[in-house]
């Protein structure tokens, strides 16, 4: 049987705006922060917002007139240099556990893990892997981060998206059995990676809503509406 891995999806919560709070000793979960350049005026994008302001319902990538005029907020302008910086230095709390070669950088605030090999070393579950891993990042830099955790890629990037939302520890885990149970018919389908607003509507044309619909659709029809990108839109795991 091929040897069974896991793998595991870091992601840093509001990367850009948490670094601006960790600058100023506070607390992005307690302070309302918004990254932009006001020079650009009242229309300016901000390119990150705290956890605070999103837990008041407030959209990420707004505009600052978009902000309610009740809420105040600090405005922080945009310091590249300083958000490569910090996610060196969290490529380096990496580097202290993992090989490069099991580290892949997705983005700026995001890296996925190739745990496999590491679990009976270290002496821990996968959660409690993760569990070291983002402590270490929050002591050490005062960023917050969620995880998500699987049997194959898709899947720990799906419980980083969709499941570790809904966890009190920030962690999600996913196999194809969970998969199946917890997803499958999941709703909208634009929660689901490099699933677009343009892929579920052209999807519905066919009927099809949920990740269940996609799987049990003739996979040739799928390939004729998609083309190479099928792969892209279809469950890696499907109904037994």
């Amino acid at each position: 049987m091929p040897e069974q891995h896991t793998y595991m999806v870091i992601d840093m919560k509001c990367f850009y705006a948490s670094v601006e709070c960790a600058e100023r000793q506070l607390n992005p979960f307690e302070t309302c922060l918004v990254v932009a350049d006001e020079t650009r005026g009242p229309n300016a994008l901000c390119l990150a917002i705290s956890p605070r302001m999103k837990a008041l319902g407030i959209k990420n990538r707004c505009r600052l007139s978009d902000i309610p005029k009740n809420v105040k907020y600090i405005i922080a302008p945009p310091r590249m240099q300083l958000y490569i910086d910090y996610a060196a230095d969290i490529y380096a709390i990496y580097l202290n556990y993992f090989s490069p070669d099991d580290i892949h950088v997705y983005s700026i605030d995001e890296s996925f893990l190739d745990v496999t090999h590491y679990l009976g070393t270290y002496h821990m579950t996968p959660k409690q892997l993760a569990k070291r891993l983002m402590n270490e990042i929050a002591d050490k830099l005062q960023i917050p981060s969620t995880a998500g955790i699987g049997t194959n890629l898709y899947l720990a990037k799906i419980a980083l998206d969709i499941t570790a939302k809904k966890a009190k520890d920030h962690m999600g885990y996913l196999d194809e059995d969970l998969y199946r149970k917890t997803l499958w018919d999941h709703e909208p389908l634009t929660d689901f990676w490099q699933v677009s607003t343009g892929t579920v509507n052209r999807l519905a044309k066919y009927g099809i809503h949920t990740m269940r619909g996609i799987a049990e659709y003739p996979e040739q029809y799928i390939y004729k509406a998609f083309g190479k990108n099928a792969e892209l839109y279809h469950p890696q795991v499907k109904c037994s």
